[in-house]
């Protein structure tokens, strides 16, 4: 019997072909999720600004443009959508991730410690980049008013809480249809069509009825925290559905901190500037207040709770227990009383904040963020993120104060459940590399002195000439 010998290149294409279409398959069946992500509120706090800010994110839809929506491919980490108010007309903008979060394309871009000048800097990069549709430049060039600054770098204004749920990549690409071919024109209401307004629309897509608005806690308005709640309840009534939570802390820096997302009957109850007078007034009124607020409970709800801690590029990490926080925060104060004698973490911040403040913020020739310094007579370059803080040409004194300041910020959080132990590894390695190298840079410096000391007490023959007291 004769047998038909099949080469051996012809059975690796085989089964080369064959893993291919296995891979292509799988993905295509892969599971992806969607994110309800509540963002705390900051700055001046009205009425309603203390309900902070709700958006979704997708895994697997993508955006073709920030207002066309496609299915992801391999590789691509999905968009932030959400509604907002006064941003090109537009009901709602999709904006990838990374950007969403940071105002950068890459996480190794993400600053260290971010101010104002430096956010508005990464802001408007990247709108010049790709949001010229939604937020095209007016007079020769410049950069537009309005709101268009919310679509990016959303981290260095506000600490988020993800509740992330599972879907099917045929939910996406129904979605993707429906948003695409419906007329994506604002008509934007604070009260009947906000934010989280357009949040529940789209989880409720995914799962009907999932999420609703309080009647009594929120007199009837759709709140983000009201959003969160109601989605934690689902997933506890649906066990077999994927669900877990997480949360991105704001980036360290001089930016206002963020405060507690509330309700509107808990914003009420808890800010003096409306309660007291009201109880003044109607005391009637103000126990109404109070006893819808205890019996609905709207204060009890913790977004961070059971959440891990959101890395970029990384898997999300558990959280940082308390006593290792304590054990950080007692190893930097006593760096710094070493350092810096009758000092502390707040006072470092903030002679760091002032030093940034005079800087100017640029990109190095890899395009990561760098702040240009004026040191004497001289311009020196700071690397402001993690991939370039060792780069520069400044001095390692500049560097360490940079370090010690991020350490500083994220060490204090007004989050501790939000810190990540990685970064603080990594910034505790970074600032005991610059440690190094300004001690090397004082040795040298030292040697160099000493060498032309003695060099300066030789005459013309080489022989030293010690002088006469």
């Amino acid at each position: 019997m004769n047998l038909r010998r099949i080469p051996i290149r012809s059975i690796l294409s085989r089964a080369a072909a064959f893993v291919i279409t296995l891979m292509m398959t799988c993905a295509a069946f892969a599971g992806t999720s969607a994110t309800l992500l509540l963002e705390e509120p900051y700055g001046k706090l009205g009425f309603f600004t203390a309900t902070g800010h709700a958006a979704v994110y997708l895994s697997g839809v993508c955006a073709e443009t920030p207002l066309v929506l496609r299915p992801c491919a391999p590789g691509e980490t999905g968009v932030v959508i959400s509604r907002y108010n006064g941003v090109g007309k537009h009901d709602w903008v999709a904006i990838p991730l990374i950007p969403y979060l940071y105002a950068v394309e890459r996480p190794e871009d993400i600053p260290l410690f971010a101010d104002a000048k430096m956010t508005a800097f990464l802001r408007d990069r990247y709108r010049r980049r790709h949001l010229e549709v939604v937020a095209p430049d007016v007079r020769d060039g410049e950069t537009p008013a309005g709101n268009w600054y919310e679509l990016i770098g959303s981290s260095y204004d506000r600490t988020i809480y993800g509740f992330e749920i599972e879907t099917t990549r045929k939910q996406d690409l129904a979605l993707i249809k429906k948003l695409n071919s419906s007329a994506n024109v604002s008509h934007f209401h604070t009260v009947s069509r906000n934010c989280a307004d357009f949040v529940k629309d789209i989880i409720n897509f995914y799962y009907p009825k999932a999420l609703h608005r309080s009647v009594f806690a929120d007199v009837g308005i759709t709140t983000p925290k009201q959003m969160a709640k109601t989605m934690t309840k689902f997933s506890a009534r649906h066990p077999e559905i994927q669900f877990s939570r997480t949360v991105i802390a704001q980036v360290p820096g001089s930016m206002s901190r963020s405060t507690t997302a509330h309700g509107v009957v808990e914003s009420f109850f808890k800010s003096k500037k409306y309660i007291v007078p009201s109880a003044v007034a109607s005391p009637i009124f103000a126990g109404c207040v109070a006893g819808v607020y205890f019996t609905t409970g709207a204060g009890h709800f913790e977004p961070g709770r059971n959440a891990n801690i959101f890395v970029a590029g990384r898997e999300a990490e558990s959280p940082v227990e308390r006593e290792d926080i304590k054990a950080y925060q007692m190893q930097l104060k006593h760096y710094l009383a070493g350092a810096y004698p009758e000092t502390s973490a707040e006072h470092v911040e903030k002679v760091w904040a002032r030093l940034q403040s005079k800087a100017q913020p640029a990109l190095d020739s890899q395009g990561h963020p760098i702040l240009e310094m004026q040191v004497g007579e001289k311009l020196v370059r700071v690397g402001a993120s993690a991939s370039n803080i060792m780069n520069g040409d400044a001095p390692p004194e500049l560097v360490r104060q940079l370090l010690e300041a991020r350490l500083g910020a994220e060490l204090h959080h007004p989050s501790p459940h939000s810190i990540s132990e990685s970064e603080v590894d990594r910034d505790w390695n970074l600032l005991q590399r610059a440690m190094s190298e300004r001690d090397s840079s004082l040795t040298s410096r030292s040697a160099s002195l000493d060498a032309n000391a003695i060099h300066g007490n030789r005459d013309s023959t080489g022989v030293s000439r010690t002088p006469l007291p």
